[in-house]
């Protein structure tokens, strides 16, 4: 108490002295109303920080600060939010955080006009303009914009996780990532969308979240001009054009483009599945997965076609969707050159080239491209059939053989020839009609070289040089090539069969 009348006193003779009321710094012309908020300030010029922590060995411009920062090794919190109740350890911690509640935001960018709520992130924000990384990593080289972002970057060659979680004993190299790892154990989400309610854990999600609502897409690819509403999507994205892959697997050595890719895959060699669904109690190995199966109990399908005004369960289902009105096909083979309008039909057409066969049956030993080949498969072993038609009830192994069957129902013909205008209810039977134009047979017998438009009829034309004759008739026991021969034959029967009655 006596140390603070001391302060109080000095301030009030610093004001009396001379009767000046302000005090300029000779480097940056910065004014101060007391000396000793000088003296402090002349510090950042001088580089000097007189003030120790007896513990740790940092150091600091101010005392100030050196008491908050003694709060984190005796875990003292003793500054609250009255509207919330999360305490704290330094009080200008605590006045940053209010700002969350009030939306204030008293730091401007003169350049673009926005606002912070903190003069560091102003600042931070400004090298955005100037392109300026003023902080270097004396290891690699790479160069920051802010001081933090360099420190917690050291800490991926030190190995250093300095912040623990007192609830699971995780480790982290920066604490704001431990705050937010935190709130998955409290639950709290205190960041609001103000336009749809939804709360998120980390501001940074609600800002990504709101672009949904804004369609605002701020990053974009200087390859092909693409543009995505996150950074970390646009890195990714990259990748297709350099085809890098620096995600690798420790088991099988296989790359991937993405961690999170990566991550799934794993799983395929330790068979793990956490995440159960408490409808049917199917397992998967990631939550992204069970929430898209929950819609299949559910019927929710929160994806809308602004075009054709078409709901889809998952997002990238609609992406890939959209394609079909604008007729993209972004994803190329650097074998053939055949594109694709999906990254993961591009995968399985690439191991038609490779022979790769990665999924396995073990009861019946076959292999397939896919995994989803694999899965309509089990299912001719199981006879599962989950797929039902809402008009006749009739059932179906696969999601897309019932598409196909609703469209008898509905008479929709969504593909539709651009030389003609004829209308196919499926995209195979319109590639198989547009041969007719282009006079196209892609399909040649290895014997005699003949070409045939379809692959049905190759497999027709090739008993002509095994001999084979499949079909056979009950009647007579005479043997055909095809089936069509043999169903031609049949009526000889049926016309003696109608004579021998009216005899």
């Amino acid at each position: 108490m006596e140390k603070s009348g001391k302060h109080k006193e000095l301030i009030s003779s610093e004001i009396k002295e001379k009767g000046k009321l302000s005090y300029d710094c000779d480097i940056c012309e910065k004014v101060f109303s007391l000396k000793c908020n000088l003296n402090s300030h002349k510090r950042i010029h001088t580089g000097e920080k007189p003030f120790y922590c007896d513990i740790c060995g940092k150091s600091f411009y101010q005392n100030i600060h050196l008491t908050g920062h003694g709060n984190i090794h005796t875990g003292d919190k003793p500054y609250h939010c009255g509207i919330c109740g999360i305490s704290f350890s330094q009080c200008v911690t605590l006045s940053k955080h209010k700002r969350i509640h009030t939306g204030e935001r008293p730091h401007h960018c003169d350049i673009c006009g926005k606002s912070f709520s903190q003069s560091t992130h102003l600042t931070t924000h400004i090298h955005i303009h100037t392109g300026e990384r003023p902080y270097h990593c004396d290891i690699c080289g790479k160069s920051f914009s802010e001081r933090n972002t360099l420190a917690a970057h050291i800490r991926i060659h030190t190995g250093e996780k300095p912040y623990h979680c007192d609830i699971c004993g995780k480790s982290f190299t920066q604490n704001c990532t431990l705050t937010t790892h935190k709130r998955i154990h409290t639950g709290d989400k205190p960041f609001y969308c103000d336009i749809c309610g939804i709360s998120f854990t980390e501001n940074s999600a609600l800002a990504i979240h709101k672009r949904i609502h804004t369609g605002e897409k701020p990053y974009q690819c200087d390859i092909c001009g693409k543009s995505f509403s996150e950074r970390n999507n646009l890195v990714a994205h990259k990748r297709i054009h350099t085809d890098e892959k620096p995600y690798h697997c420790d088991i099988c050595g296989k790359s991937f483009s993405q961690s999170y890719t990566l991550k799934k895959h794993k799983c395929i060699h330790t068979g793990e599945k956490p995440y159960h669904c408490d409808i049917c109690r199917k397992s998967f190995s990631q939550n992204s997965d069970l929430t898209k199966h929950i819609r299949t109990h559910t019927g929710e399908k929160p994806h809308h076609c602004d075009i054709c005004g078409k709901s889809f369960s998952e997002h990238n289902n609609l992406a890939a969707h959209k394609r079909t009105h604008t007729g993209e096909k972004p994803y190329h083979c650097d074998t053939c050159g055949k594109s694709f309008s999906e990254r993961t039909s591009l995968a399985a057409h690439r191991r038609i080239h490779t022979g790769e066969m990665p999924y396995h049956r073990d009861i019946c030993g076959k292999s397939f491209y896919q995994n989803s080949d694999l899965t309509k498969h089990i299912r001719i072993h199981t006879g599962e059939k989950p797929y039902h038609c809402d008009i006749c009830g009739k059932s179906f192994s696969a999601n897309s053989a019932l598409a196909i069957h609703t469209r008898i129902h509905t008479r929709e013909k969504p593909y539709h020839c651009d030389i003609c205008g004829k209308s196919f209810s499926q995209s195979a039977d319109l590639k198989r009609h547009k041969r007719i134009h282009t006079g196209e047979k892609p399909y040649h017998c290895d014997v005699c070289g003949k070409s045939f438009s379809r692959n049905g009829n190759l497999k027709k034309h090739n008993p002509v040089h095994t001999g084979e004759k499949p079909y056979h008739c009950d009647v007579c026991g005479k043997l055909f090539y095809q089936n069509s021969n043999l169903t031609r034959h049949k009526i000889i029967h049926t016309r003696e069969e109608r004579k021998g009655q009216l005899l």
